[in-house]
């Protein structure tokens, strides 16, 4: 309660609703109860809400130990080794995609598909695209719900996810490990599996994402 009146007195205070709550005091709750992204608040990165941002990010990180935090999925309860947060100043984890339609996509168009595996539909803006694929955070329904939102969306129908990039709060796993994950986007809580192929400080980017899980072996 203490952290909830805390966070909520940082926060600008604009009661905008552009991060998806009505209020700045629901939005702090959503922080401490989902781990949500500090950065859905348009404002909070501006220079005058630095020290907050910084202050706010603290808060976060100290409401549970990481090192003892369990991560379970919603739907089959298997325990993931951490949760993926996004990059600063993005929605979601980075995805990097393979489609199987000929449309033509340029960076920041927004486009509509469905992972392979996966029956959500994800809305996503694309970030980059380097050798045909496409790099992609998730923008999710409140794109499309937005009556501001005039931008074509482009739908690819299924495509495949190859590759996750994160943030890892906690103990970091090794390069080459193969690993249980929850993307923090995930809206069906469904734990991951990928290995890790590269590690720059909290940063990791995971390859060969599956749905499917397992229990790591006992040595």
């Amino acid at each position: 309660m203490e952290n909830l009146k805390k966070l909520s007195n940082l926060l600008p205070g604009f009661n905008c609703s552009s991060c998806g709550y009505k209020r700045c005091d629901e939005f702090a709750s959503a922080l401490i109860e989902k781990d949500l992204n500090i950065t859905l608040c348009p404002f909070i990165s501006q220079p005058q809400f630095e020290q907050n941002k910084e202050k706010i990010e603290t808060l976060i990180c100290q409401k549970s130990d990481p090192k003892e935090a369990v991560v379970k999925g919603l739907i089959d309860k298997v325990e993931a080794d951490f949760k993926l947060f996004p990059l600063d100043n993005e929605h979601s984890c980075r995805e990097v995609l393979v489609s199987f339609s000929n449309t033509v996509l340029y960076v920041n168009d927004i486009i509509r598909y469905r992972p392979l595996g996966c029956p959500i539909i994800h809305f996503a803006e694309i970030l980059s695209i380097n050798h045909g694929l496409i790099t992609v955070h998730i923008i999710g329904p409140c794109k499309r719900l937005n009556p501001n939102e005039k931008a074509e969306i482009k739908d690819l129908g299924v495509c495949m996810v190859l590759s996750f990039t994160g943030k890892i709060v906690g103990k970091l796993p090794a390069v080459g490990q193969t690993v249980k994950f929850l993307p923090n986007h995930c809206m069906m809580g469904k734990i991951h599996s990928g290995i890790i192929v590269n590690i720059e400080k909290e940063i990791a980017t995971i390859d060969c994402i599956d749905l499917k899980v397992w229990e790591h072996c006992k040595t």
